[in-house]
């Protein structure tokens, strides 16, 4: 009987010694793999809404846009916009300083707004104290708000557009948000 068991202990230690060989082969062929350097980033808004219907009672939008780095590469100097339709009923507000304001308002979760404050419908942003993103870090420009009136029919599409100095030509968010609405002055209208 020992034979019998001595030859499944020398098949079980050829396996062993078959599957070790396998084992060093493949972890050098994973070590000898050339991982390209990718830059790659997805960018997308979340929101809610409060919808009135009123005519005398604005309607909002709540949002946050996020910018996720799924690359293997540090994304430098990110920064965004968030464009209005020109025309539009709407208004965008959201927690962002000038570079004139006092440091004391500036914060490490801030952002500045860098384009002119006298447009309506862009709204240029980077961070204050976040110069790079890392891979699998995301960054977020978190509760803005655009509001509207019911009292008038509106269309449009809020756009963002995410930048970096790798990504100079930018990157559009996955989900812009779509805003449409009659008024019911036009409901009426078009029974």
């Amino acid at each position: 009987m020992k034979t019998g068991s001595t030859n499944v202990e020398e098949k079980i230690n050829e396996i062993k010694e078959q599957t070790e060989l396998y084992v060093n082969e493949i972890k050098k062929m994973v070590e000898g793999l050339i991982i390209p350097d990718t830059v790659n980033i997805i960018s997308y808004f979340t929101s809610s809404f409060n919808i009135s219907y009123d005519s005398e009672q604005e309607s909002l939008c709540l949002g946050s846009f996020h910018i996720r780095n799924i690359g293997n590469q540090p994304l430098t100097n990110p920064y965004l916009c968030i464009k209005l339709p020109e025309d539009s009923p709407f208004s965008f507000s959201g927690r962002y300083v000038y570079e004139h304001f006092k440091q004391n308002l500036k914060g490490p979760t801030s952002w500045e707004r860098i384009n002119d404050k006298s447009s309506n419908e862009e709204f240029w942003l980077k961070p204050l104290e976040k110069t790079s993103l890392e891979p699998n870090e995301t960054l977020s420009f978190s509760n803005f708000q655009i509001k509207w009136s019911h009292n008038l029919s509106y269309s449009g599409t809020i756009m963002g557009f995410t930048y970096c100095d790798q990504l100079k030509e930018g990157v559009a968010v996955l989900n812009p948000i779509n805003l449409n609405g009659i008024s019911r002055g036009q409901e009426d209208e078009n029974e």
